[in-house]
Parts: structure tokens; sequence; C-alpha cells
């Protein structure tokens, strides 16, 4: 059962996490005199648990948020990793208006138009979002700017961070370590293709601009937990002729990206080329979609020790 926003009493619930984040509503739990205004304004920041949508549909804008603020009849939304926290004041950029209605909310979207979502409140800091056209519900979770963590979702999200360059240009190569095939590599792209993260490699020279360069390869990529060490991440390219290798993934900034390649012990330097701010510029990236998933583990050990 789940409960509609009205101008009187309501009931709320309790969320029930699972690995798709179930949601379960408890009817004891009673708040009365919300309405919809007083829900959606209750926090300044609403992240967008899109492991616990429900149905087949899809809401383009939800799905491409990481997080949404509804301020005044505007609508913002974080769309980028890059820049997260940052843009905006921690709020990201302006996508379009809404207004309210009794039961929900009716969004003008700038790029994906007009639409009509019901509101529910599911418990005191998780709102569903429903799109009764296609049955489908978002989950967004509350929170007070001033007190989110925006590092955890960067760093939870590092496969959507590769994806905002055009191209990763190597930009340097350390002296230790064992001569290897990646060292030829120069260039690298992240995209997903037809629900695959899919990378691209180039040994073109360095300064190529990224629509001349040659894709001399393509592969998979993953990007991996590690069990015990939540500071450290794994980037796994699927190079035919490297067979299953991986390198330690660290973050300098929100432009520049270590890889440390553990059989050879070398560290590459890789620099974000052609910024992809989603929704402004090119119309041909909006397109960028988050997915159900959550990143595999490995069991190793960190050896980059400095």
């Amino acid at each position: 059962m789940r409960t509609k926003l009205l101008f009187g009493l309501l009931l709320l619930g309790t969320l029930v996490s699972s690995c798709y984040s179930e949601i379960i509503i408890d009817d004891d739990y009673i708040e009365p005199g919300i309405s919809v205004e007083n829900a959606i304004h209750k926090y300044d920041l609403w992240y967008v648990d899109i492991n616990a949508t429900q149905g087949n549909g899809e809401v383009p804008f939800l799905q491409r948020a990481f997080t949404i603020t509804f301020n005044n009849g505007r609508l913002y939304a974080n769309n980028n990793i890059v820049g997260i926290g940052k843009t905006g004041n921690g709020y990201g950029i302006d996508v379009g208006n809404y207004d309210v209605f009794n039961d929900g909310i009716r969004i003008n979207h700038a790029v994906d138009g007009r639409w009509p979502l019901e509101v529910y409140v599911v418990n005191s800091n998780t709102l569903e979002l429903l799109d009764v056209a296609t049955n489908t519900s978002y989950y967004l979770k509350g929170y007070r700017q001033s007190t989110f963590d925006y590092d955890y979702v960067f760093y939870d999200n590092l496969k959507y961070f590769l994806q905002e360059y055009n191209a990763w240009e190597k930009t340097y190569t350390s002296e230790e370590g064992a001569i290897n095939d990646f060292d030829a590599e120069n260039f690298l792209q992240f995209f997903t293709d037809r629900g695959t993260d899919t990378f691209r490699s180039s040994i073109d020279n360095n300064g190529t601009r990224p629509n001349n360069l040659t894709w001399d390869y393509e592969g998979d990529y993953k990007v991996f937990d590690v069990d015990g060490d939540e500071t450290l991440k794994l980037l796994e390219l699927d190079y035919d002729y490297l067979g299953d290798d991986y390198f330690e993934f660290y973050v300098i900034n929100d432009r520049t990206i270590e890889l440390y390649h553990p059989n050879s012990g070398t560290v590459y330097e890789f620099t974000g080329v052609g910024y992809r701010e989603y929704l402004k510029g090119d119309a041909s990236v909006t397109d960028k979609k988050r997915t159900k998933s959550t990143n595999d583990v490995k069991t190793v050990k960190r050896l980059r020790t400095k």
C-alpha cells in the first residue's frame, strides 16, 4: 500500500533496504497536516536513489540526476559528478520549473518537457515520485545541503565520472616501472554502449584533439571496490592482449586521475579533455542515464605505497 499526500491526514512509511532497496510501507506511523508543498521543501537536497527505482518506464530527467532541489518553482539538478558540491553552490544547474497540485507536482523540464508526477511520503526523509503513465516510481532521500556527503556520491559513481570527458589524455608516466604494453596508450575514452560500460584507447600523439583521435582498441571496463579497503577503487580495462589486468584508481581532482599498474609498478596520470556538462552546450550529451548498479568487489592488497 502507498499513501497519497493530501492536505489533511496522511500515512508515512518505513523504508526497508535490500540490494535493490525494496520499499515497504508501514501504516502505523501517522503525521498530520503535510501538504505536497511542505513535503518537497522539507529538505533542500534530494538524492535520487536510482537502485530503488521500481517499474519498467523512465522519467529521463530523474534517470539522469544524482540530486534534485525544489526552490520557489524552479527545479535544480546535479547531473554531473564533475563539480558536484560546487556547481550552483551544491544544488547543480537550473533544469526547469514546477508547480504543485493536490497530490503531486507538474514539472516542465528544459529538455524532457512536461511531466505530472504523484508524490507519496515513504518515511521521514524519503519521497516517492510516481509516473502514473508508466507506473514507474523514483525514490528521493532528503538531506540538508550543508551536511550532504558529496565525496561519497563522487566516489560511489566513478564510472560516470570517467564518462564526463570526451577523452582522457596521458600527461605523465613514472620513470619507475617495467616496460609494458599500456605504455603506448596516450588516450582513453569511456562511455556506455547498449548497457555495457565500454572504453576505447588510442596511441595517437599527445595534443591530438578528441575529434581527431583514431581509436585503436575497444573493450569493456569496470570499477571495483576493494574488500577491507574503503578508500581504494580499482579500474579494470579488458584488453585481450593484456588479459585480466587492473589498475589502482586514484582521483587527484575532478579533471585528473592516476592509474597505478601493480604488475609493472608504473604510475600513469591522465587529464580529462572536453568536459560534457549535461543539459548545457551540445545537445548530443543530454542522453547520459544512470542505471541500477553496484560495484563488484575484489580481494586484493593495495600495492602503491606513495
